[in-house]
């Protein structure tokens, strides 16, 4: 029986089923992404989509909204109790969406903000020259130290020399702890305010398997995909004071009409997070993580920092003589799915990199283990000492199909 969207637009429907079967027959390691639940994806698929709803619930700028008002409440309020946070703005529609928003509410245009470099773990959104917060404030960044992570007496002696009114902690290509309580001493010490971007932690951090920004930071914001595993999008915490700032920065200020098809799947999200079983995940995903650092090292590859405390490793492939471009493409071909990714003090540039990110969250919502983590570090090195060898990749696609047919995403799809 074909569905409507067969008979409308079978292009569309078979772009869709082929993304369906790679997804369920390759191997996922890519840090930024996640499989949703069956529920997140019903969320998103509703009638909700239809609803425009300028404005807040119980003070909106259409009518119709008595309905779509309580999802956006629930997922508000679950939120709120899931992160132990006075405020959430669930309405952005992207984590740099989100970060946009914090400055807007934070910062007037010019304003000295610090940030993570860009090539040594950072955000785009952190103070890229190309992009619109390089733009808009005048960023001083910080980095890591020769041994590859944060060094906060360094960070330190950076912002009683630059006075920055923003101080920002968080990373996307980070794989250690970050110590909160730090970055909240180095600000109160300097009068500068604090935000935590949480995009990739924000699941572990609900799990339990990371430290919580939210009693340190003046403002937290996060992605609800990646690690937390719900929708393709943004939110913000804050404390109580910004609560007003932030929300008139959202909208009117960023955005027009929230997406209320989407904001009801960050509340299913946020109540598949608040569940024990969600605990289990995150510690889950930081283990495997651990095990797939570990047995890659075993392979000979360098893991930048010595290791992982998180759901992400940066891996260097100089050991190789590859480079992150090169075996990206190679990995595709073999049925692994990576990303190239620079690693602190890269000497390649950026659209070719020295190193991969790869991350767990997604293998580990397949139910795989650290024993199958072993399994894709051998898979890996055997690809990326036979680069180009097609009969090496044929055979590495047929294990990782072999292996994900065992721990399939989505088995009725």
């Amino acid at each position: 029986m074909t569905t409507p969207l067969q008979r409308t637009d079978p292009e569309i429907a078979e772009i869709i089923r082929r993304e369906v079967e790679r997804q369920n027959t390759t191997v996922q390691l890519i840090a930024s992404e996640n499989f949703t639940s069956r529920a997140v994806l019903e969320a998103q698929g509703s009638v909700l989509t239809n609803k425009y709803a300028e404005g807040y619930p119980h003070k909106r700028y259409y009518g119709g909204n008595a309905v779509v008002d309580e999802a956006e409440d629930l997922a508000r309020e679950r939120a709120c109790r899931l992160f132990g946070a006075p405020h959430a703005n669930v309405q952005p529609h992207s984590g740099a969406n989100a970060n946009m928003a914090a400055f807007m509410a934070l910062l007037e245009p010019g304003d000295k903000v610090m940030g993570m470099r860009l090539d040594q773990g950072g955000h785009l959104t952190h103070g890229s020259p190309v992009n619109f917060s390089g733009r808009m404030y005048h960023f001083v960044a910080y980095g890591v130290n020769d041994e590859e992570v944060l060094d906060y007496d360094a960070i330190r002696d950076l912002a009683r020399r630059e006075r920055p009114k923003l101080l920002i902690a968080g990373a996307t290509a980070y794989p250690r702890l970050i110590d909160f309580a730090a970055f909240r001493e180095i600000a109160d010490e300097v009068g500068a305010l604090l935000m935590v971007d949480a995009a990739h932690i924000a699941g572990l951090i609900a799990g339990g398997a990371h430290p919580s920004p939210v009693p340190y930071a003046d403002v937290v914001t996060f992605t609800t995909h990646k690690t937390l595993r719900g929708p393709r999008a943004g939110a913000i915490l804050c404390r109580e004071e910004y609560a007003a700032a932030v929300d008139k920065a959202v909208f009117p200020g960023l955005q027009g009409g929230p997406l209320m098809h989407v904001v009801a799947a960050k509340a299913v999200a946020f109540r598949e997070a608040s569940r024990p079983e969600f605990r289990r995940y995150a510690a889950d995903v930081v283990a495997n993580a651990a095990a797939l650092a570990d047995a890659l090292a075993a392979e000979g590859f360098r893991i930048v920092s010595g290791g992982t405390e998180n759901h992400l490793m940066l891996v260097d492939l100089r050991p190789f003589a590859v480079t992150g471009k090169v075996a990206q493409e190679a990995l595709d071909r073999a049925g692994i799915t990576t990303n190239k990714n620079a690693i602190p003090n890269d000497p390649e540039k950026p659209f070719v990199t020295s190193g991969l990110r790869l991350g767990t969250a997604a293998v580990t919502t397949a139910g795989m283990g650290p024993g199958e983590m072993r399994e894709i570090a051998s898979m890996i090195a055997r690809v990326l000492r036979a680069v180009g060898d097609d009969a090496v990749a044929a055979e590495v696609r047929e294990q990782a199909a072999r292996l994900c047919s065992k721990f399939t995403p989505y088995p009725d799809a």
